[in-house]
């Protein structure tokens, strides 16, 4: 996978754009564009980045990932069994450090909507997630779970004895684990639909 800063410069001179528009488009002044650019600095945050994808008037994964990024298609996400992942035909993606530095992840993601008519905590109609498959856990955070035979997400923490704690969005009340319990995944980046 090609960096991220040639990348912003490339669809930036595709779009015919200098690098003090791109800059007002975004809402950021153009020397922080040349230093996206040149990798001065590598983190982005997600907003800014689809703001970027926006402004350059191309989708956030060719932003991301470039022209031959595997052009994985969001897999949809489902109560049911078995994980999105689990087709052979599941589209793997790359997430690129600066999109998610505080994770530290380096592995297999996959790209996630909540299929049509689902609902899950923590995720909106639209929303797309980057989800890393394990079944161990790594720090707190979102985790795709199975429980009682269904999928949810979950923030997952540890008590001080080590004990996984599981906690729904809009609940006070934490649930402890249970051997119908199973880690899925680690949501290590999320995207939100708001409108514009």
């Amino acid at each position: 996978m090609d960096s991220l800063g040639p990348r912003i410069k490339e669809l930036r001179l595709e779009a015919n754009l200098n690098k003090a528009a791109l800059a007002r488009r975004v809402g950021v002044s153009d020397v922080t564009i040349s230093y996206w650019e040149s990798g001065a600095i590598r983190q982005i945050g997600h907003e800014r980045l689809v703001a970027l994808s926006q402004a350059l008037g191309c989708p956030l994964s060719r932003l991301l990932e470039g022209e031959n990024g595997g052009r994985a298609a969001p897999l949809y996400l489902r109560s049911q069994p078995p994980a999105p992942w689990q087709d052979p035909a599941a589209g793997r993606i790359e997430l690129p450090f600066e999109l998610v530095p505080a994770q530290q992840w380096e592995g297999e993601c996959f790209l996630l909507t909540p299929a049509p008519g689902e609902h899950f905590d923590f995720l909106s109609e639209g929303d797309l997630v980057a989800v890393a498959p394990t079944d161990i856990f790594h720090q707190t955070g979102l985790y795709l779970v199975e429980r009682e035979g269904r999928h949810c997400i979950r923030r997952v923490s540890q008590d001080d004895d080590g004990k996984l704690l599981f906690s729904a969005e809009e609940s006070d009340r934490v649930e402890g684990y249970t051997p119908d319990t199973r880690l899925l995944g680690k949501l290590v980046a999320r995207w939100q639909t708001t409108p514009l």
